[in-house]
C-alpha cells in the first residue's frame, strides 16, 4: 500500500479513537440530544451543537480558503425532498435505537448490549436498502429540487465566506453569551468526565482534522451497507453480484495527502470507502472502550426487557434504511454538512427534528409505558 494511503488509514484510526474517547467521556449522544429536547425540554446539548457548528463553519472555511481540500466534500450532491424524508425516518430510528450511527459505536465500545442490537439492525437495514434502491433513486429524482447547486452559497451565487463566516461568528457570539450566563455547563459532572461544551469543542477540532487528513468530515454509513454486502456474499454471491446498488461507485475523489484518486461504494470490495471509514468505525469503538476501561466502568449487561430489545433492533433497522435513503447520518450532516451550508444537510435537519419528536412519543408510549399503580 502506498505511503499516503497508509497515513490515511492511521489518521482515520486515530481520529476515531479521539472521537470515541471524547464522546464516551462526555456521553455526547446526538440521539439523546434531540430526544431530551422534546421529552424534557432540555436545551443544554443543543446549545453545545450550536458551538460545534459555529466553530466548524469558520474552521472549514479557513481550510477551503487554504486550497488544501476540494469543496464541497465527496458524497454531497444537489438537494432533493428525500433528504427531508430520510432525516425524518432517521430521527425516529435513532431515538428508538438509543443512539445514532456513531453513538451506537461508542456505546457498544463501552459494553452496552442494546447498542449491539442496534448495530445488527443498522447493518440489516443498510443491506435491505440495496433491494429498494432503484425505486428510491427514481423517487429521489422525482423530488429533486430545480438546482444543481450543492451548498447555499452556490445557490445564491455568493462566495462561501460571505455566508459561512458571518453565520459562524453569529453562532459563536450566541455561544459566548450562553457561556457567560452559565448555560453551557452541566452540573454534577463527576471527576474524569468532560463537560458537553468541551466535547463539542473537541469534536469540532476532530472534524476539521478529518477534513484536512481524509478530505471529508467523519462519516461511516456506507460501510454498514458494505459489511452487509460482505456477509451476504458468503451465502448468496450471485445475489450480491446481480444487485445494481452494490455495483455503485459514489466515491471518486483525490485525497489531500495524495496517492492518486480513491474510488469506492457499498459493494463488498475493500476499496476507498473501506480505507476511509473502516478505521473510523474501529477507532470510535476502541476509543470509547479505552475511556471506559480507564474509568473502571466497562461492563456488559445482557439482561434487557423484551420491549427494549425490539426497540433497539427495529430502531437500528429503520436508521440503517434511512441513512441510505437520506443519504448519510446525523453526524455527517450536522457535523460536516451544516458547516458548509450543504442544502442536503439543511433539509436533513428539517426532517430530523419532527422525526426525533415522533420517536420520543413512540418510545414513551410503546417501549417504556408507565408502570401501573
Amino acid at each position: 500500500m502506498q505511503t499516503p494511503l497508509m497515513i490515511m488509514l492511521a489518521a482515520g484510526l486515530l481520529l476515531g479513537l479521539a472521537a470515541g474517547f471524547v464522546m464516551h467521556r462526555s456521553d455526547y449522544c446526538v440521539a439523546g440530544m434531540f430526544r431530551d429536547l422534546f421529552l424534557f425540554r432540555s436545551t443544554l446539548l443543543p446549545r453545545t451543537l450550536v458551538l460545534l457548528v459555529g466553530l466548524s463553519l469558520v474552521l472549514f472555511e479557513l481550510v477551503r480558503l487554504s486550497g488544501l481540500v476540494a469543496f464541497p466534500f465527496p458524497f454531497f450532491g444537489p438537494p432533493s425532498g428525500v433528504n427531508l424524508v430520510g432525516g425524518f425516518l432517521f430521527g425516529i430510528g435513532m431515538v428508538l435505537a438509543g443512539g445514532c450511527v456513531v453513538g451506537t459505536l461508542y456505546k457498544l465500545g463501552a459494553g452496552r448490549f442494546p447498542s449491539l442490537l442496534a448495530l445488527i439492525g443498522l447493518v440489516a437495514g443498510s443491506t435491505l436498502y440495496a433491494f429498494v434502491h432503484p425505486g428510491w433513486a427514481a423517487f429521489s429524482r422525482m423530488l429533486a429540487l430545480p438546482t444543481r447547486a450543492v451548498t447555499l452559497p452556490q445557490l445564491l451565487g455568493l462566495p462561501p465566506w460571505l455566508l459561512t463566516v458571518p453565520v459562524g461568528c453569529l453562532l459563536l457570539g450566541l455561544v459566548f453569551v450562553w457561556f457567560r450566563q452559565g448555560r453551557l455547563r452541566q452540573h454534577g459532572v463527576v471527576e474524569g468526565y468532560l463537560q458537553p461544551w468541551q466535547a463539542a469543542l473537541g469534536l469540532a477540532l476532530i472534524g476539521v482534522a478529518s477534513v484536512l487528513l481524509l478530505g471529508m468530515p467523519m462519516g461511516i454509513t456506507t460501510s454498514y451497507s458494505k459489511v452487509g454486502a460482505m456477509l451476504l456474499t458468503g451465502v448468496a454471491p450471485e445475489l450480491v453480484a446481480g444487485t445494481p446498488y452494490f455495483q455503485l461507485q459514489p466515491l471518486n475523489y483525490l485525497p489531500p495527502l495524495g496517492g492518486g484518486p480513491l474510488t469506492g461504494g457499498p459493494g463488498p470490495l475493500l476499496d476507498g470507502v473501506a480505507l476511509v471509514q473502516f478505521p473510523l468505525i474501529i477507532g470510535i469503538a476502541a476509543g470509547s472502550a479505552l475511556s471506559a476501561l480507564l474509568l473502571g466502568e466497562w461492563q456488559l449487561h445482557l439482561r434487557l426487557p423484551w420491549r427494549q430489545v425490539l426497540s433497539a433492533l427495529l430502531g437500528g433497522l429503520l436508521m440503517g434504511l434511512a441513512s441510505r435513503m437520506a443519504p448519510a447520518c446525523n453526524i455527517w450532516h450536522l457535523f460536516g454538512g451544516l458547516p458548509i451550508l450543504a442544502m442536503q444537510s439543511l433539509l436533513f435537519l428539517a426532517g430530523l427534528l419532527p422525526g426525533a419528536w415522533l420517536g420520543g412519543l413512540l418510545l414513551t408510549r410503546l417501549v417504556m409505558p408507565p408502570v401501573a399503580e
